[in-house]
């Protein structure tokens, strides 16, 4: 991997090498300009598309001319080969995140009425695929410097609980991993099924194992923006039980045990086309060399933060730089500092779920660390294509704050 000014050099084609597992691993090709623009955005999916273009045009081409543009080729060689770099017996690929993680719900035997026991500071996401199945999400707190749910939240909010909830489902945020040894030593001695959710954290490891491959089902989002993203929306799910990898490629379509028969409650219409599968698989040679160099970009934020703001991450092996979240006491002081610079930020998330109105006059446990921090967080430019001159702009707001 060559890194020039920051970008990866796409002055030849890839060359391929593979990392002792049957993976190809591949060298980004460059032929773009640097970014010269005054802004620097929060997020440039252009710049990522434009390097890759030779690469992705031939997958496209491949898929047309193939004929073939639903559960074909494409999409099972993407299953093979995701399952294989996360280090799980099944992958299972579906429309997009929403219906990866309400098949998982599903197939793990989610039912209207049931309880779901999650966090309330990752987006919603988990909480809206929990209420379409006419169960309830119900609150953790997280742990006050990693963010993530821990042995002792999930401990305070089964307390508070009268029945034990149907399912576990563990946010893995902004590219960093929960404590899955703990957490599942504890779910399976209160016995309650762990599902994870990758989709901030592709190639996020914990004790030596791939995030995604410890509880008993785990789901992705392909979604654009993602460390692994489509051009459009796409979904997975991953499991290492032959009985629900065959129970989740039934549900995803109608929920058919043979064609036009339908046995399963719950079944739909999520499959993920082939053009995305072709363009995923293009991808994923990449991705390490992408989390490699979001890594180094975390870094130089942590060294030019000062005294007083916090980065809620570290730029650890584990950790593949989703986001680049920071803690600050007057947190539209600091972005209005960084905006005044030209640098684009964001909030992940400025509402947590038990806050949100769709909950208005319902009684929601308090959550102090998760409510604290909504108030405090601020999200910082972090993908593979910064240049370092973009990064060296921001480290230098960065110290001024």
């Amino acid at each position: 991997m060559c890194i020039v000014r920051g970008r990866y050099d796409l002055g030849s084609l890839p060359t391929e090498t593979r990392n002792g597992k049957g993976i190809k691993r591949v060298t980004t090709p460059h032929t773009e300009k640097p970014h010269t623009e005054h802004e620097i955005p929060f997020n440039d999916l252009g710049r990522g598309t434009r390097a890759l273009r030779p690469l992705i045009d031939d997958a496209i081409a491949r898929v047309l001319d193939s004929g073939w543009f639903v559960l074909g080729p494409e999409h099972n060689s993407l299953e093979s080969e995701i399952a294989e770099y996360l280090g799980v017996g099944d992958a299972v690929l579906v429309g997009n995140g929403t219906d990866a993680l309400q098949l998982a719900l599903i197939a793990i035997g989610v039912r209207a009425d049931d309880t779901v026991l999650t966090v309330a500071n990752a987006g919603g996401y988990t909480s809206t695929a929990v209420r379409s199945l006419g169960a309830t999400p119900v609150f953790a707190d997280v742990d006050p410097s990693t963010l993530l749910v821990s042995v002792s939240t999930l401990s305070e909010a089964l307390d508070r609980l009268e029945t034990l909830p149907s399912a576990l489902v563990v946010t893995h945020l902004f590219g960093a991993s929960a404590d899955m040894t703990s957490i599942m030593r504890w779910a399976d001695a209160v016995g309650i099924p762990v599902i994870e959710d990758c989709a901030q954290s592709m190639g996020a490891v914990h004790a030596g194992k791939k995030a995604g491959s410890f509880g008993r089902l785990a789901t992705t989002s392909f979604y654009p923006t993602k460390n692994l993203g489509a051009l459009g929306d796409g979904g997975c799910v991953f499991t290492s039980d032959p009985a629900l990898a065959t129970r989740l490629r039934q549900l995803r379509q109608y929920g058919w045990t043979s064609k036009y028969v339908t046995a399963l409650s719950g079944g739909r219409n999520s499959r993920m086309d082939e053009l995305q599968a072709a363009i995923v698989r293009v991808k994923l040679p990449f991705l390490d060399a992408w989390n490699d160099r979001r890594r180094e970009i975390h870094q130089r934020y942590e060294a030019a933060v000062p005294a007083g703001v916090r980065m809620v991450n570290h730029a650890q092996d584990g950790y593949v730089g989703h986001l680049a979240v920071i803690e600050t006491a007057d947190r539209e002081k600091t972005r209005t500092l960084l905006t005044e610079a030209g640098i684009h930020t964001d909030v992940h998330y400025p509402i947590p779920d038990h806050k949100q109105p769709i909950l208005a006059g319902t009684i929601q446990p308090s959550l102090p660390v998760t409510e604290a921090a909504a108030e405090r967080i601020l999200s910082l430019p972090l993908f593979p294509e910064l240049e370092d001159s973009e990064v060296d702009r921001i480290t230098d707001v960065l110290k001024r704050i």
